[in-house]
């Protein structure tokens, strides 16, 4: 999700978030660039804001890059509070309805949103029936009310997308968004609420293979961690330093030009999640921590260091087709009698956020002063985490956020700007 007025004012900005195509007089420079016709299409480009004129602005600039521009009409986040956008702009449909159909009437390409349901089905046909009476040309639904985020997140609610999808005209395209932890919950969510397509963030965040068919091998579907960790650093090395670079100093300029450079250590905190579920491991999340900086291959002693561990894992414990079988049959039922798959640490595998009483059992989530946290009961799936129950809170993990949003800022010294300018 870009911010359109900084997309629209800021050439920084801009550039961070949308790579131009290289200048082909320069030998060196990475051939990989965002909308390139051949290996990043199709490409939408999404958007949040509050203003027609900046988003059009901005929406203008990128429509030669891409396939159709996407307004984020979801984020439930504190900094979309402030900045009034996302799943905020609810409460002004006159404002949304601007926001789309200027789109619609002044790009050369479609204009597409996102949005979240609302507390009623009545409410929340009425606000998909704006949105795409607006110019909304796919309409894309996230199954949770905003309310529904963080240890609070519960179901996703596929049956208000069935409503949608019956309550709608037929020939309208819709998106589902919500329950998607393994790639067989794609063909399932696609039966069960009748989208044409399926949108997920998290789960490809976090085992980029989600999207792989369920005819596909148990290895092609949950990869080995170690492997995709490599595959990642080189393909990061290739598109920022080109190939065959032995010079790997990250300069401001670089960080500027490329937001892999900035999304990539917080990523890689979310490929190897299960594998810091272990506490021999955690030592590896130190160092990923304390890497960046102006060294990228600073990153390269966590993948060897995963790699390491994996392999010295699977001296002892070998894997066989048999054993893939088991895992993949152990899963059972959709909702709240779903099961969690035991995929092994050193494998690509979804990140099961515990539910509120879990966390308030583990400490991670505490009762305000104030008042009570409300739990839930129904809606919640029934989750079997796959973490060592005496692993008690890790007192470092602010330590390391803190120092990962300090690496952040030591490489684009244009992010506090940016950010007090989002938060605004």
């Amino acid at each position: 999700m870009l911010h359109a007025r900084l997309f629209a004012e800021n050439p920084t900005y801009r550039l961070a978030s949308l790579r131009p195509p290289p200048n082909p007089s320069d030998a060196h420079e990475a051939a990989s660039y965002d909308g390139d016709q051949v290996t990043d299409r199709p490409l939408l480009i999404q958007f949040c804001a509050n203003d027609a004129d900046y988003l059009l602005s901005a929406a203008k600039i990128a429509q030669d890059h891409c396939d159709a521009v996407d307004l984020n009409l979801g984020c439930p986040q504190g900094i979309a509070k402030k900045g009034n956008y996302g799943a905020f702009l609810q409460e002004s449909p006159g404002l949304i309805y601007k926001l789309i159909n200027k789109l619609h009437k002044e790009l050369d390409i479609p204009v597409t949103a996102k949005i979240r349901i609302l507390e009623t089905k009545e409410q929340t046909l009425e606000y998909a029936k704006m949105v795409l009476d607006a110019g909304a040309s796919i309409l894309t639904v996230h199954g949770r009310r905003r309310e529904q985020k963080g240890h609070n997140t519960g179901l996703a609610d596929w049956q208000m997308i069935r409503f949608l999808r019956d309550s709608l005209p037929p020939e309208t395209v819709l998106f589902a968004n919500g329950n998607i932890l393994y790639n067989t919950d794609v063909e399932t969510c696609l039966e069960a609420t009748g989208a044409d397509g399926i949108m997920s963030a998290e789960a490809n965040l976090h085992n980029p293979a989600i999207f792989m068919p369920v005819t596909a091998s148990f290895e092609d579907r949950y990869p080995r961690i170690d492997h995709v960790c490599r595959d990642y650093y080189n393909i990061v090395l290739s598109v920022v330093f080109g190939k065959g670079a032995t010079d790997m100093v990250v300069t401001p300029a670089m960080t500027s030009q490329h937001a892999s450079l900035i999304a990539f250590k917080s990523h890689m905190f979310r490929l190897l999640h299960a594998v810091f579920t272990k506490k021999e491991h955690h030592y590896i999340r130190e160092i990923l921590a304390k890497s960046g900086g102006k060294n990228f291959d600073r990153y390269l002693t966590v993948v060897e260091e995963v790699e390491k561990v994996v392999a010295a894992q699977l001296e002892k414990t070998s894997e066989s087709p048999e054993d893939w079988q088991k895992i993949m049959e152990s899963q059972g039922g959709v909702g709240p009698d779903a099961k969690i798959l035991p995929i092994p640490w050193w494998r690509c595998q979804p990140y099961v956020r515990p539910s509120p009483e879990e966390a308030m059992k583990k400490g991670a989530l505490k009762e305000k002063k104030d008042k009570t946290v409300k739990v839930e009961q129904n809606g919640k799936r029934a989750l079997e985490v796959l973490q060592d129950e005496n692993l008690p809170l890790d007192p470092g993990n602010k330590k390391a956020k803190i120092e990962q949003e300090n690496a952040v800022i030591e490489n684009n010294n244009h992010t506090d700007e940016l950010n007090s300018k989002i938060s605004g």
